[in-house]
């Protein structure tokens, strides 16, 4: 009786655990693809180049945000990082640091969802966005 409990708790766990990851599947020019906007890190916030305020990269937890050209016009986007159909994030590893596919398109748009490199560097705790914009983060829990 207690394995059979310890189980049903475990699998309820799991389930409520995963059903917080919101999956999209999107069509691409590149075929078809799976994003969200939870990879275990604190992807939402702004991207910025480097001692400048901007032109700036927005990104929302909710998969919206800003992209401002570098004319300073702004795009409102919807976004996401590719990920495997039940929501793990795909990404290769390197040293210190783990790069990812950033998708992101224009919302004024129908389906014309473009690709991006997003990486994560742990040794800087930062984040690059399309290699020159990016933010500062913290591993602490909130």
């Amino acid at each position: 009786m207690k394995i059979t409990s310890f189980f049903l708790v475990l699998i309820c766990a799991v389930n409520y655990s995963f059903a917080q990851i919101k999956v999209q599947k999107i069509d691409t020019e590149k075929g078809k693809h799976f994003i969200t906007t939870v990879i275990g890190y604190p992807t939402n916030g702004t991207y910025l180049y480097d001692g400048i305020t901007e032109p700036i990269i927005e990104l929302k937890a909710d998969g919206t945000g800003i992209f401002q050209l570098k004319d300073l016009t702004k795009n409102n986007i919807e976004w996401g990082i590719e990920c495997s159909p039940v929501g793990a994030p795909l990404f290769e590893e390197g040293f210190n640091s783990a790069a990812y596919t950033f998708w992101y398109k224009n919302q004024s748009e129908e389906e014309n969802w473009v690709s991006a490199q997003f990486s994560i560097h742990f040794d800087k705790k930062k984040m690059y966005l399309l290699g020159e914009r990016c933010k500062e983060y913290s591993e602490e829990i909130e």
